[in-house]
């Protein structure tokens, strides 16, 4: 937090940062250039008191960062904004700024998303307790006081114009995480290993080994998944539907929303799409919002691999591939990848209905059938809308235009070459 100082320079560059933050957030769009440079130049013109503003600014971004927590946001959402309009300084100086505004809440009041998102953002105070945070950090970033200054300003800036928007779990430090979320010792074994699994199919350079480790970790998700749901049955404590958000970026943002829908409603998820922000919120049970997060980014690695793959060779006539023959591959791969998951989940769940389990090892074991499962399933599904509507009760539907037979017909052919078999009489998802 800012330091008082007995001279007054402390509450003097509280002041000052307060004030040109206030400016550059005020300025229209016309003259920000105008007073991003009266503000860095009010910040940087004093190396005696880089310091002070250093600390004052660090007090500063608390605040600011703790407003964007109550208003909705969440790191990688925060991240997100950063990495869409601005450098890679900015970058990491909000990685910076949400590390040091973490250290007023204990690991006890995170729930376990906001900590993988820390975690995975590398978001740690590396610099001294008594340091100079600022001179640090130019000189890491060699960066000049004016150079890193602007770019502070910039960056709470475009915190500052976020609006608030719907929540999707409790806020470090005002709730605590609900009951019925994962233990802060971290996930389960299953989920581990399920990663490892897709991790390896992703890297591995040959298609019949990803396939099979593919298979496998569909197995396994999709065993844990009603292995939870009716665990979550048995319980005193009902579960309820919590929410996440996954990061959909440019190009081909529609297509690659169209991709995660169809992982999301083989998963008894629901998606809503927030272009402008380029996110996607997915709602659904822990054990399906995992899925959902592990099957999409594998399935996404692959349909960008083959569109790749595809879009370098050029049509009959010589011509190369154009944006519109990948934008319609992405498509046809979510809508071929829709299908191929729908009938996989129906009769995964017929199997387990009728009392076919998958162990953790892969192999099958028969129980007596559950005539609990389609009735817990069902109510579920249910539960996902009700929450959906609340959430989001002013919702629209949005189109993705084909324009490209040539891109349609390659997406839906990589679609059935993507790694989703399983053997007879097994899971998958």
């Amino acid at each position: 937090m800012g330091r008082r100082g007995s001279n007054g320079q402390g509450t003097a560059a509280d002041g000052l940062v307060a004030r040109a933050v206030q400016q550059v957030v005020a300025a229209p769009d016309g003259v920000l250039d105008h007073a991003l440079d009266g503000g860095a130049s009010l910040l940087a013109a004093s190396a005696e008191q880089w310091p002070e503003v250093s600390r004052a600014l660090l007090a500063y971004a608390d605040r600011a960062v703790g407003r964007c927590w109550t208003a909705g946001w969440r790191p990688a959402d925060l991240v997100r904004v950063v990495r869409r309009g601005l450098g890679p300084a900015h970058l990491a100086m909000a990685a910076d700024l949400i590390a040091a505004e973490g250290r007023r809440h204990p690991a006890a009041a995170l729930d376990r998303r906001w900590r993988e998102q820390l975690r995975e953002l590398a978001c740690e105070v590396w610099w001294g307790p008594d340091s100079d945070y600022l001179a640090a950090f130019a000189e890491r970033n060699r960066l000049d006081r004016f150079a890193l200054a602007t770019a502070a300003l910039e960056l709470l800036r475009a915190w500052a114009l976020l609006p608030p928007i719907t929540p999707v779990g409790p806020v470090p430090g005002q709730t605590a995480p609900r009951a019925g979320t994962r233990p802060a010792e971290g996930e389960p074994r299953m989920l581990g290993r399920i990663r490892a699994l897709l991790a390896k199919a992703e890297s591995t350079e040959y298609p019949e080994e990803a396939e099979a480790l593919t298979a496998k970790a569909q197995q396994l998700m999709a065993q844990h998944s009603i292995d939870e749901a009716l665990l979550a049955a048995g319980a005193a404590a009902k579960d309820a539907p919590a929410a996440l958000r996954i990061g959909v970026d440019s190009p081909y943002e529609g297509p690659k929303a169209m991709l995660l829908d169809a992982v999301a409603a083989a998963n008894r998820c629901q998606v809503v799409w927030a272009k402008e922000f380029g996110f996607c919120t997915i709602v659904g049970f822990d054990a399906d919002l995992d899925a959902v997060e592990l099957l999409y980014t594998s399935l996404l690695v692959q349909g960008t691999a083959a569109m790749h793959k595809a879009g370098s060779r050029r049509h009959r006539d010589g011509a190369p591939r154009t944006k519109a023959f990948r934008q319609s591959f992405l498509v046809a791969y979510a809508a071929r990848i829709r299908e191929r998951l729908t009938a996989a989940t129906e009769r995964a769940t017929a199997d387990a209905a009728a009392g076919r389990h998958l162990r953790e090892d892969g192999t099958e074991e028969r129980l007596l059938p559950d005539e609990r499962l389609l009735p817990v399933l069902a109510a579920r599904e249910e539960a996902v809308r009700d929450t959906v509507g609340r959430m989001f009760p002013k919702l629209v539907s949005q189109r993705v235009r084909v324009s490209d037979g040539d891109g349609w017909a390659a997406g839906r052919a990589a679609a059935d070459r993507a790694a989703l078999h399983g053997r007879s009489g097994s899971i998958e998802r």
